[in-house]
């Protein structure tokens, strides 16, 4: 039999049948893909839905019943139960029965519709998702049936991606990849080499203005990162896995997996790399705060890499934190190997730097991890993240595309479990129809995307690059240091310049591995240059109740918003304090679960520390409500020094509480010029700790630094230092 399923063929079917009702990872995947799709057989039937509002009913059943379909594809060829094939039989005549008189949906923004749904991005991923099914129960079929499915389903769809809205078809970015993916499956499901060649090499088939290689080869950085951030990133990895598993197996010689320095499995450890220790994805540019690696593409290339490139004992990490595999063989590879392993130790990607830009020329993220050596597992995990890469949008094309965020150097901190210091991430209401259908809210763009719903700093109550995209887009920082040599102390520092006129900002952080503290410090050194008086705001995003202050604030017996634009309309004014005359530094400490943290940030005369929590000017309550604060200050050149210290344990319910009070007592700019910032911590055990920061250029920092401020010398050698 010349023809085979695409993504699984008859003697792989054979293997993984063995796995049904195995206690493994593969064998409760298959358990759980029966019950979900017998469940939805039973419940729903045959039913195709017309046209309704975003987000609701109509989508959401026209969604489940190509993800029922894929299911029943690979249990028909897994338990040669007819049940699933009949299902997928009639689900898919009954499509071509109506599909080609279907009139367009209704657009509810520029992202073109399909018959379907209201953008065409869907209709690409229930086209890509049928073509698989269709595919598993092809060799079953009479020919009249496939003329049917194929001629008044397939090729309609088709031509709609590849000629109606031949426009959008190269567009190189994660709609275009979904849109070539899904044309090139359906193609090889149909046998349609001349779409799959269009969807392979773009519709000139010049391998440079459009298609899957193009994809490939212009989408991500050489070190694998994507512009809109691990939320769409992880979104990509599904369409990839699923056309270049078709490739390998119609066409190997291509050499799908080896291609561009195998760029597939660089983009998925792309991904991988930035998780928090938990396994949730950082919120860089819209991404929502639930995604993890859990997430059904990060299952799929977790299983292919370890299938198709390396078998590490990171990736069985990942393996058994997803507790899932992917039901196909590179799942079973994976399965397998779980099953053997004696100890799987929690995955850790280690401390590193990943690039943005297509030339990896437009910064990117910094992050450093440590982990104890007393413990082995998530909460035993600090991690700090700076981002200073490329604005995640592309203004050249529809408001679709229109992802990116406005908060250079954005720092995030994950700490016993959690994200100490956090990002917001977007505003949409996925699929609750009533709340803007499903679609990203005005809250996303007034308030999610300015830089004040980040921990930046703004100058002015202002929002980077005037919050245009365009200007935004011709800007991006550099990375200044990144060195994790020593465990005990590593540094990650990056650069922006011009995102406010006429200031330039670099943002250093150290992790700080000291014998007398829980749990590393995190050393934030925020550097300001201007020649004119500004306003500076660092506004600090936790989670959790506010413990104490060594500042006496007053609390606001009538909430008034912070300003009236650049996000501030959305912040209430809960409290405030300033700082008295003689204070070096301003504590906030607070309680998040079962750990105090304490901040601890440089003061001068004018510091004030405001108590802000959202959902000001927000008539749907569409904003979560959650708290921050920000330290405000004034100058010209100026430095934010900030101390993060993890301390102590709280627990209600046997009325324990331990270590509240953390040690860090005070924190103290001692000076700083273009050589480089020094630093002073105090402790409340008397002990002092300098930490010297070099400001120079790149090619300059080895070398040996010297400064003087009050009248007391300070050298180091290298980017930065504990003096």
């Amino acid at each position: 039999m010349s023809y085979q399923p695409l993504l699984l063929n008859f003697d792989e079917a054979a293997e993984l049948r063995k796995e049904l009702g195995k206690d493994s990872l593969l064998g409760h995947a298959l358990a759980r893909d029966i019950k979900q799709t017998d469940a939805y057989m039973a419940q729903v039937g045959i039913e195709v839905p017309g046209h309704g509002e975003g987000g609701g009913y109509e989508h959401n059943r026209h969604k489940q019943n190509y993800i029922h379909m894929d299911l029943a594809g690979r249990l028909f060829l897994i338990t040669q139960e007819s049940q699933y094939r009949d299902y997928i039989v009639d689900m898919l005549t009954a499509y071509a029965t109506v599909y080609p008189t279907l009139e367009s949906n209704v657009s509810r923004d520029s992202n073109p519709p399909g018959k379907l749904f209201h953008q065409t991005l869907n209709e690409n991923m229930w086209m890509l998702y049928a073509s698989c099914a269709y595919s598993c129960i092809y060799h079953t079929l009479e020919e009249s049936q496939k003329r049917q499915i194929e001629d008044d389903l397939f090729k309609h769809m088709i031509e709609m991606f590849v000629v109606t809205y031949a426009h959008d078809f190269d567009i190189v970015h994660n709609h275009g990849l979904w849109a070539v993916a899904a044309v090139g499956i359906c193609g090889y499901a149909i046998n349609d080499q001349a779409s799959v060649d269009k969807a392979l090499y773009g519709l000139k088939l010049d391998k440079v203005s459009g298609g899957f290689l193009a994809q490939l080869d212009q989408l991500f950085s050489p070190d694998g990162y994507y512009m809109e951030g691990p939320y769409y990133h992880r979104f990509s990895l599904r369409p990839i896995y699923l056309f270049a598993e078709a490739i390998e197996r119609r066409q190997p010689d291509l050499g799908i997996y080896e291609f561009n320095d195998s760029v597939i499995k660089t983009t998925s450890y792309a991904v991988f790399k930035t998780a928090f220790p938990d396994g949730t994805l950082p919120a860089l540019n819209d991404s929502s705060k639930t995604i993890s690696i859990n997430d059904e593409g990060v299952i799929m290339a977790t299983s292919v890499c370890y299938h198709r490139y390396e078998q590490t004992d990171t990736l069985l990490g990942m393996a058994n934190h997803q507790q899932d595999v992917w039901v196909h063989a590179s799942g079973k590879t994976l399965s397998d190997a779980v099953a053997a392993a004696d100890n799987i130790k929690p995955f850790n990607w280690g401390s590193l730097f990943v690039t943005d830009g297509p030339n990896g020329e437009k910064g990117g993220v910094s992050i450093l991890r440590h982990r104890d050596e007393q413990e082995d597992d998530d909460k035993a995990d600090t991690m700090a993240l700076i981002w200073f890469g490329q604005h995640g949008s592309d203004h050249q094309y529809h408001s679709a595309l229109d992802h990116g965020h406005y908060d250079g150097l954005h720092l995030s901190v994950f700490n016993r479990g959690h994200e100490v210091l956090h990002d917001y991430g977007f505003g949409r209401w996925v699929n609750v129809e009533p709340k803007f259908g499903g679609r990203y809210i005005p809250e996303n763009k007034s308030y999610c995307k300015q830089t004040v719903a980040h921990n930046a700093v703004t100058v002015n109550q202002k929002t980077q690059n005037n919050f245009n995209t365009a200007l935004a887009e011709s800007k991006f920082g550099e990375k200044h240091f990144f060195n994790a040599d020593n465990e005990k102390l590593q540094g990650m520092s990056g650069r922006i310049s011009g995102y406010y006129d006429g200031v330039n900002m670099q943002r250093s952080v150290i992790l700080a591995d000291l014998p007398e503290f829980e749990k590393p410090l995190i050393l934030d050194i925020y550097r300001i240059q201007s020649e004119q008086e500004n306003q500076y705001d660092l506004p600090v995003h936790y989670s959790g109740q506010i413990i104490r202050t060594d500042f006496d604030y007053q609390v606001e017996s009538k909430l008034k918003p912070l300003g009236d634009d650049n996000g501030y309309q959305h912040l209430w004014r809960v409290g405030s304090g300033k700082m008295a005359h003689d204070s070096s530094s301003s504590l906030v400490s607070w309680l998040h679960d079962s750990s105090y943290y304490s901040l601890i940030t440089s003061a001068q005369p004018d510091s004030e520390v405001i108590f802000a929590r959202t959902g000001a000017n927000d008539p749907d309550f569409n904003l979560r409500s959650e708290p921050a604060f920000i330290v405000r200050q004034s100058g010209k050149d100026h430095v934010f020094a900030s101390v993060l210290e993890t301390h102590g344990y709280f627990n209600e319910s046997i009325e324990a509480s331990v270590g509240a009070r953390g040690l860090v007592e005070s924190v103290t700019v001692l000076g700083h010029n273009d050589i480089g910032t020094v630093v002073e911590l105090k402790t409340t055990t008397g002990n002092h700790y300098h930490f010297g920061i070099s400001n120079q250029a790149e090619d300059q920092q080895q070398s040996q630094h010297s400064v003087e401020f009050n009248g007391e010398a300070y050298t180091w050698l290298g980017a930065f230092a504990q003096l």
